[in-house]
């Protein structure tokens, strides 16, 4: 169930289109997204952290959802071209872990990428798996 705040920042402007683009993700008032996924056959959450952009905290919830739920989730993904060619079964502690690391790795490239762009005025491709981190 979400929170007075959290219904709030869903509506508003800045976060908007954003969350409708990516599964699994929400703005804080503040402008950081943030990701979090329930534990199958749990009550349980597992808090995926806190991005500078959405693709990050999207990029944690596929993460996170490929390999809690396995290959029969890929449907759901929000990028899942750049999940790891391979299964693996993790604990929900590894799992967290991997999701966030790939989260920051992501973030870590948008930013410097757009850093990149405005200095010299070019668009940079984005060229990023997964299998980079793991």
């Amino acid at each position: 169930m979400s929170s007075s705040s959290d219904e709030g920042a869903s509506r508003s402007a800045s976060g908007t289109s954003q969350e409708k683009m990516y599964k699994g993700i929400r703005c804080r008032r503040w402008g950081k997204w943030v990701s979090e996924i329930r534990v199958p056959g749990s009550q349980d959450r597992l808090w995926l952290g806190t991005y500078s952009t959405p693709e990050g905290a999207a990029m944690a919830h596929d993460v996170a959802l490929y390999y809690l739920r396995g290959t029969k989730s890929i449907h759901k993904l929000n990028f899942p071209s750049m999940l790891p060619s391979t299964w693996t079964d993790l604990s929900p502690r590894s799992v967290q872990k991997a999701a966030t690391d790939a989260g920051m790795a992501m973030d870590a490239r948008l930013i410097s990428s757009r850093v990149t762009t405005s200095n010299n005025d070019q668009v940079e491709e984005l060229n990023i798996s997964v299998d980079d981190y793991f």
